[in-house]
């Protein structure tokens, strides 16, 4: 079993002794008192594929692991991990003070590959206006939300992909629609009109190919997800994982299980059998009634992936909102004006009624 690994802890500028931070979108870490910078030099290794079952049976939790401190969250129970260099202890979903007295020692899985950040928070709070600007139905005055920098944080979240060669037999049937001629009414109400049928023929074969990287989430709170209109990332851009990548920014602990993440990815896996079933059934329509599947050669990578987290104040009421830290995608919880909506119904109602008058009247 290899030894843990620790966590690197602060880095800090070799002329002036200040903390360095990741600097989006480059591979610099940068010392924001004078300017310094240093390279983040490409990995001579590629992330490493884990064997998932040995790993699970064999190597146990401690491999492939570092040991880092741990902030606990009291009001919404996340776990994160703040290195040194990043000043504001607050948690990134619940803006709660973090309490330096809940800091504990964990072994945490090291995650095998990273999403580093593709742009900075100024970037963030842009996007965050220009969706402000283009909500339908919003207050008007909302483009004045308080929107408080501070509490916009970026976030690497946790999850697990899974890697696995497929293979499954099935049996089903094959649909193949036809047209027949269906009449109703009789004199001159009589109408005739082209109804769908579908003829069914029994089917079965096998199917195999190779999925790459199921993505699992691994971790949840009871206080925020992030939300799912966001959590797609482009992960062919995946580095080697290295801490400094981290640098100025929280990660968030997983808090699913491997165990249970592999177990969310063999459902993944499953619909995906049944959709190459149903392709290699053919025909209009498909089902299919059994399916008995098979994966080999699994394996498993631990990833972090960058997000923005924030909330705004408007009308003395707090709102989230999410940013996804490389594709800049968007999501977050709004208001709506009451009278906006009310005044468009308002409206739709008297458009209806003018055009039952007009209609009443050419009668």
């Amino acid at each position: 079993m290899e030894p843990a690994k620790r966590s690197e802890g602060k880095k800090s500028c070799v002329n002036c002794g200040a903390a360095l931070t990741y600097e989006p979108g480059t591979d610099l870490i940068t010392c924001d008192y004078c300017g310094h910078k240093e390279v983040i030099e490409p990995s001579e290794q590629q992330f490493q594929e884990l064997e998932l079952h040995n790993y699970l049976q064999q190597m146990g939790a401690q491999s492939h692991s570092m040991e880092i401190s741990m902030l606990h969250c009291r009001n919404c129970g996340a776990n994160q991990h703040v290195e040194e260099s990043y000043k504001s202890l607050h948690c990134v979903y619940c803006t709660m003070p973090l309490i330096i007295e809940d800091a504990y020692q964990d072994n945490w899985i090291l995650p095998g590959a990273v999403v580093p950040f593709d742009f900075k928070q100024d970037k963030a709070h842009q996007i965050f206006k220009k969706w402000i600007a283009v909500l339908w139905w919003a207050p008007n005055n909302l483009k004045r939300a308080s929107l408080s920098p501070e509490n916009t944080k970026g976030l690497y979240v946790p999850y697990w992909t899974f890697d696995a060669e497929l293979y499954a037999q099935y049996e089903g049937q094959r649909g193949e629609y036809y047209y027949v001629t269906v009449t109703s009414g009789s004199g001159k109400n009589k109408r005739t009109r082209q109804e769908r049928r579908t003829r069914w023929y029994p089917s079965s074969g096998e199917v195999s190919g190779f999925i790459d990287d199921t993505l699992v989430k691994g971790s949840i709170q009871k206080g925020g997800q992030i939300p799912q209109q966001i959590a797609f990332w482009k992960l062919d851009e995946l580095k080697t994982f290295d801490t400094r990548f981290l640098a100025g920014y929280v990660t968030e602990k997983y808090t699913i299980p491997l165990q249970d993440g592999h177990l969310e990815a063999k459902e993944k896996a499953r619909d995906i059998a049944t959709a190459l079933a149903s392709r290699d059934i053919g025909g209009d329509t498909q089902r299919v009634h059994k399916l008995e599947m098979q994966l080999s050669e699994e394996t498993f990578k631990h990833i972090l992936l960058p997000v923005y987290i924030s909330s705004y104040k408007f009308n003395s009421k707090r709102y989230n909102f999410y940013v996804n830290g490389q594709t800049g995608k968007i999501y977050g919880t709004r208001p709506y004006s009451f009278w906006k909506i009310f005044l468009a119904i308002l409206a739709g109602l008297m458009l209806i009624g003018a055009i039952v008058y007009v209609v009443n009247l050419k009668q």
